[in-house]
């Protein structure tokens, strides 16, 4: 083969990939609403300030109940008990961590222990509203 056939083959080879990658990917690639893009792309954090009131909280009015705080962020972990996570309303798991006494608790819940990052991911509760998330899954036991 001379160099001029080679050269000739190998533009077709990226020209017939280029065609087979681009007609996959088209093909692959869903129609999204505006709706669902924002979503995708919206921020994963916020900046808060020292001392500057949460944001969600200074909004809304008031604390969030506790159920609200649980069904937000303490769901996931404390509905199957992921990683030793207490379950909700669930008498033998809460108990040996209540008669630490409800200020133990509450520490722990604040600052995290364990697999339990701090605040449970809701950066922007307050003590008080992580207190009322406490409240609402041992409120059955």
């Amino acid at each position: 083969m001379n160099v001029l056939s080679i050269f000739k083959s190998s533009r077709l080879m990226v020209a017939a990939m280029a065609f087979v990658v681009g007609g996959a990917s088209a093909a692959v690639v869903p129609q999204q609403s505006t709706a669902d893009i924002k979503e995708r792309i919206a921020p994963v954090a916020q900046v808060r300030v020292a001392g500057a009131a949460p944001a969600a909280a200074a909004s809304s009015g008031g604390a969030r109940s506790g159920e609200a705080v649980y069904n937000k962020f303490c769901v996931a972990c404390h509905t199957s008990g992921v990683l030793g996570a207490p379950k909700l309303n669930n008498a033998a798991d809460w108990e040996p961590r209540l008669a630490q006494g409800m200020d133990t608790v509450l520490k722990h819940a604040i600052e995290g222990i364990n697999a339990m990052p701090p605040k449970g991911t809701c950066n922007d509760c307050s003590d008080e509203e992580i207190q009322a998330a406490i409240d609402f899954m041992i409120a059955e036991i």
